[in-house]
C-alpha cells in the first residue's frame, strides 16, 4: 500500500502534530547547517496555507533526559527567518501539562516549536503512554522527518496509529526517489561505497550487486578489502573478523559480472592530522606505522573513468578524510565527477558524511537528489520497510 499524502486530510481550523528533523549542526551554539529545516518548509507552508496551525517536533542530538545542551532554542532563529514569521517554542516537556497548556492560543496559520522529544524517556521505546500524550496534542499527524523514519519512536510513528495521518512532501519525495534505485534504476547503473565500515554496509552492498553494473570501494571499508586479498595496510583501520566476508563479497560480484573496483593506491601518512607529511603508495604495499587517509591520483582516474556512462548514480561515504587537507582530493574529485554526470544521469547522494562533502565540494547544486537521511536511506536500500513508513500505509 502506498503512503497516505496531505491531500487525504482534511485540515481546516485544525492542529497538526508535525514531525520534522532539526538534528542539525551546531558550532558555538549556532546552527551551522540548515538544510533539514529548509527541507521542511513546503509542507509546513501548505499546512499554513490550508488554515491549519502547526505544531512541529523533533529530536536533537542523545540526550539522557532533560538537558540544556540539547535544547531546540538555537533552531528557532534560523526557521523564522527561514519561514518568514514567528514561531513559538515551547521549552517544557513535550508531553507535559505546561505544553498542553501553552498551546491552547495557539491559532490557524501559527507555528509552535516543541522541545526535544527525546527529553521524553518513553520516546525511544514507543511507549503507549508517551504516544497517547502526544496525540492529544493535536487533530492530525504529518511525519516529514526521513532522516527518523527508520526509527519505530513515539513522534515517529507510535503517533500515526491515534490520529488522522499523512507523509510530508519531505518524506515523500525521499521515499519515491529512493525508490528508484532499487526498482526502476536505468542502466548503467554504478554505485560508490565509502566511509570506515564494511559492516556498516553488508545489507546495503548485497542488496544492491544484482542490480548494478559497476560498484567504487574507497574509504577505510577498503582496507578490509585490501587486507583480505593479501595487501599490507600498516596501521590503517580495518575489521579483522570481516575478512571472509570481503573475500565472499568480492566472489560474488566476480560471479556477477560486477565491476567492483578496490582502491589500487592511497595517500598515506604516519599521523592523523592537517597537511601531515604524506605520499602515494600501491594501496596493498602500506609500511607499518603509516595508514591510508584517501584513494591516490591511479585510483581516482580510474574510478571517474568507471563512472562514464552511467545513467544511474548512487553515492554513500566518502574516499578519504575530507575534512583534512590534503586528503580531501579523491573525494571532492568524485563529487565533482557525479555532478558532471547529473546531466545525463539519475544522481544520488546519501548519508551525513556525503553529504557534507558534496556541499562542501559546491557541487550540490548539479546532484539530482540529496538525501536527508544517512541511516534511513541505507536501510530502505537494504530492502527493509522503515517503521514510519508503514505507520502512514
Amino acid at each position: 500500500m502506498p503512503m497516505k499524502t496531505l491531500d487525504a486530510l482534511e485540515l481546516d481550523g485544525k492542529r497538526v502534530l508535525v514531525r520534522v528533523d532539526y538534528n542539525v549542526p551546531l558550532e558555538d551554539g549556532v546552527v551551522s547547517d540548515d538544510t533539514r529545516i529548509v527541507a521542511s518548509l513546503p509542507t509546513i507552508r501548505n499546512l499554513l496555507s490550508r488554515n491549519a496551525s502547526v505544531i512541529l517536533m523533533s529530536h536533537f542530538g542523545r540526550p539522557k533526559g532533560v538537558d540544556d545542551k540539547f535544547r531546540l532554542a538555537p533552531i528557532v532563529p534560523v526557521l523564522e527567518k527561514a519561514l518568514g514569521q514567528g514561531v513559538q517554542y515551547i521549552s517544557s516537556k513535550p508531553a507535559s501539562a505546561e505544553t498542553a497548556q501553552a498551546l491552547q492560543s495557539l491559532k490557524p496559520g501559527q507555528v509552535a516549536l516543541l522541545e526535544n522529544v527525546r527529553f521524553e524517556s518513553g520516546e525511544e521505546k514507543n511507549d503507549p503512554e508517551l504516544n497517547r500524550a502526544l496525540a492529544a496534542l493535536g487533530d492530525a499527524f504529518v511525519l516529514d522527518a526521513f532522516g527518523s523514519a527508520h526509527r519505530a519512536h513515539s513522534s515517529v510513528s507510535g503517533v500515526a496509529g491515534l490520529l488522522p495521518h499523512a507523509a510530508g512532501f519531505l518524506l515523500e519525495k525521499e521515499v519515491s526517489q529512493l525508490s528508484k534505485l532499487l526498482n526502476d534504476a536505468v542502466q548503467p547503473y554504478a554505485v560508490i561505497l565509502g566511509g570506515a565500515k564494511v559492516s556498516d554496509k553488508i545489507a546495503v552492498i548485497e542488496n544492491l550487486l544484482p542490480r548494478v553494473q559497476t560498484m567504487l570501494i574507497g574509504g577505510a571499508m577498503a582496507f578490509t578489502f585490501i587486507k583480505a586479498m593479501g595487501g599490507k595496510i600498516g596501521k590503517s583501520l580495518v575489521e579483522d573478523d570481516k575478512l571472509d566476508l570481503a573475500r565472499d563479497i568480492l566472489a560474488k560480484a566476480k560471479a556477477r559480472g560486477v565491476n567492483l573496483l578496490i582502491p589500487t593506491d592511497m595517500v598515506i601518512a604516519q599521523e592523523f592530522k592537517e597537511h601531515a607529511e604524506n605520499k602515494v603508495v600501491p594501496a596493498g604495499e602500506i609500511p607499518d606505522d603509516w595508514m591510508g587517509l584517501d584513494i591516490g591520483p591511479a585510483s581516482t582516474a580510474a574510478y571517474i573513468a568507471a563512472l562514464q556512462g552511467a545513467k544511474t548514480v548512487f553515492w554513500n561515504g566518502p574516499m578519504g578524510v575530507f575534512e583534512m587537507k590534503p586528503f580531501d582530493t579523491g573525494t571532492f574529485a568524485l563529487a565533482k565527477a557525479v555532478a558532471d554526470l547529473s546531466a545525463t544521469a539519475f544522481t544520488v547522494v546519501g548519508g551525513g558524511d556525503s553529504v557534507a562533502a558534496i556541499n562542501d565540494s559546491g557541487n550540490a547544486p548539479k546532484i539530482g537528489h540529496i538525501s536527508t537521511g544517512g541511516g534511513a536511506s541505507l536501510e530502505l536500500l537494504e530492502g527493509k520497510t522503515l517503521p514510519g513508513v508503514a505507520a502512514l500505509e
